[in-house]
């Protein structure tokens, strides 16, 4: 099949609940990540466009989940996780939209691009979120951003250290990413293009191989999973170091299982 045209992006809609979503006709591939941890740049790059995806002025008060098509794929945006100083409705109704789209085992999500940002150890909402997605069999691929602030010994190291910090990390497919230097953005629209293909051209039971990075990572290095208050925020990119752990929110409880 031909490929996609990703200058042909258009905003399709936002929703503010997950009630208002209608069943899915295309397969979705949805992006999740602390704020903060450059979304709206790295879908902003994928799609070759410099303002289709937006941060947020208002982190924490404005929560959607906002959806892109680019021909016959939805990419979907979801709402930046880590954002504490919020009301626990909010929180709550954060929760119901974000765990209500990834618990929904009608929905035709193909594959969730998780942010972590690379110049640091990713933050418990980070661990609990992979945690989530390897517990409930929901295929992702972690993308590294920030690579071009990482000089070349020190982004060994932090290779190194994720290591022992991501559950499987040695089994999921990860990618450097940077929104300055264009690094990954290529690899991504293959992953992409790989996982659209086989959704639309998916061979017979036992007569062909799915992309490596559909494949569930094994379970030997160890997760912990989490049975937390759900939240989750919207984006303010750019943050000149991590968050840390502070006003750690727990937001997702795993409970899809295809």
């Amino acid at each position: 099949m031909e490929k996609l045209n990703f200058n042909k992006a258009e905003f399709f809609t936002s929703f503010g609940s997950f009630k208002q979503i209608p069943e899915s006709d295309r397969p979705e591939f949805a992006f999740s990540g602390r704020s903060n941890v450059g979304k709206s740049s790295l879908i902003n790059k994928i799609f070759n466009r410099k303002n289709m995806a937006r941060v947020s002025s208002m982190p924490g008060k404005t929560v959607t989940i906002n959806f892109y098509s680019v021909e016959d794929v939805y990419f979907v945006d979801l709402p930046g996780y880590g954002y504490a100083n919020v009301s626990k409705a909010e929180k709550a109704r954060w929760g119901d939209l974000i765990g209500g789209y990834l618990s929904d085992p009608d929905r035709s999500l193909v594959l969730i691009f998780q942010l972590i940002d690379m110049r640091h150890a990713p933050s418990s909402d980070d661990i609990q979120m992979i945690n989530y997605l390897i517990d409930n069999e929901l295929p992702f691929v972690i993308v590294l951003t920030k690579a071009d602030k990482l000089r070349p010994t020190a982004r060994k190291e932090r290779m190194e250290a994720f290591k022992d910090e991501i559950p499987c990390f040695e089994d999921i497919t990860c990618v450097p990413f940077s929104a300055v230097t264009g690094e990954g953005v290529e690899e991504l629209r293959d992953i992409i293009e790989d996982v659209r293909s086989y959704w639309y051209d998916e061979p017979e039971e036992g007569t062909g191989d799915s992309p490596a990075f559909l494949e569930e990572p094994t379970e030997e290095d160890g997760h912990t999973g989490t049975d937390t208050e759900s939240t989750d925020v919207t984006e303010t990119e750019d943050s000149s170091e991590n968050d840390g752990d502070e006003g750690f929110t727990g937001f997702l409880t795993p409970n899809r299982k295809r």
